[in-house]
């Protein structure tokens, strides 16, 4: 179950304030649970453990946390997903916009996975019979819609908007 024991919260600031009254109270081990729920590697809960930084998370790291704890739950490997999610990291990285838009309650990485979908299903084309002899597949009619890169990354970047 994504974030167990402390739920889910809507920025970095929320989190770094539950860490600092954690903090406050001596509860270090709660520090390290409250950074694996939420995806913060635990090198950063140990240096802010340690005094060596002044806050657990920013909003980069908050926001790649997120995804990153969703993607597990999701359980992906090897299909498409991981190409969008790599997207949504990056854009977390360098635009801080995005990055606070992705900590949110109201996105997550399943509702920008379904507004991809969304798109794909309003624009399904017929799939050559040739590439569904070479395939192997024997049905007689198969569509697919799936987004070049441009489009899935301009969904993603509406999606979180």
């Amino acid at each position: 179950m994504l974030y167990e024991k402390f739920g889910e919260f809507d920025s970095a600031g929320e989190i770094n304030l539950l860490a600092e009254n954690l903090f406050n109270e001596g509860d270090m081990e709660s520090i390290l649970t409250l950074s694996r729920e939420n995806g913060i590697p635990e090198e950063y809960a140990q240096m802010y453990i340690d005094g060596e930084t002044e806050e657990l998370t920013d909003a980069s790291t908050a926001a790649i946390g997120k995804i990153e704890v969703e993607e597990a739950d999701l359980g992906a490997k090897d299909i498409i997903y991981t190409d969008w999610i790599s997207y949504i990291k990056a854009e977390c990285m360098g635009n801080e916009k995005m990055a606070k838009a992705v900590r949110t309650k109201e996105k997550s990485l399943k509702g920008c996975i379904g507004a991809i979908l969304k798109w794909a299903f309003a624009h399904q084309q017929p799939v050559d019979k040739e590439i569904l002899q070479a395939a192997g597949v024997k049905a007689s009619r198969v569509t697919l819609g799936m987004p070049d890169k441009a489009v899935a990354n301009k969904l993603i970047r509406e999606y979180y908007a």
